[in-house]
């Protein structure tokens, strides 16, 4: 994803060995030995994006098209994935580490943006007619987390870093329609933005 680029050339800026390195330490077959045997990143990286995304994009929003057309359903199936990561607050109460108030502070921020998210990877689905693009936009995400623009700020090369989190940004906004263009992945017409074409019809 073009919107990481800002982050990927954070990492690389801070690895010691540099791209060379960075690009070791992720392709590298001991690296991926070692993700393969940890639990915890199976769930996030392999298990979680592909049952979030076949339920809340594969199935949900096809059953949604028909009530609320196709825009509509970018933007009403995401509140249902948002809410459905509310269940941190119970784990975080349990825990009794934070307030109440930073605890649902922390929670209406994972909200707001995991159903900008979910509404992402849900124009992905309708534009493409495919439910791989948002997996492997939900697991890349999941592996990067949020992009950290405070410690780029901070950082002794600041104004590159800075120059890569916006070039980053603006590439994904130019690219977004271009890259996702039905005409490429032969979109079913019921989860496809475009119009369908005039032989189904």
């Amino acid at each position: 994803q073009v919107f990481y680029l800002g982050p990927l050339i954070h990492s690389a800026v801070d690895n010691p060995n540099g791209f060379t390195g960075e690009m070791q330490s992720v392709l590298g077959a001991f690296s991926w030995r070692l993700c393969v045997g940890d639990a915890v990143w199976l769930r996030n990286q392999v298990v979680a994006p592909m049952t979030e995304e076949l339920v809340f994009r594969g199935a949900m929003l096809p059953m949604l098209v028909p009530c609320t057309g196709p825009t509509g359903a970018i933007f009403t199936a995401p509140l249902f994935f948002g809410v459905a990561h509310l269940h941190h607050v119970i784990e975080q109460r349990r825990l009794g580490k934070e307030s109440m108030s930073v605890i649902l502070l922390v929670a209406g921020m994972q909200f707001l943006y995991t159903t900008v998210f979910g509404a992402f990877t849900a124009f992905i689905f309708m534009r493409t007619g495919h439910v791989v693009g948002p997996v492997l936009c939900h697991s890349f995400c999941n592996s990067q987390g949020l992009p950290d623009i405070s410690s780029a700020l901070q950082h002794p090369q600041r104004s590159a870093l800075l120059v890569s989190y916006l070039m980053g940004a603006l590439l994904f906004l130019v690219l977004l329609f271009p890259l996702t263009d039905p005409y490429f992945y032969g979109a079913i017409p019921i989860c496809s933005l475009a119009p369908p074409p005039a032989s189904v019809c």
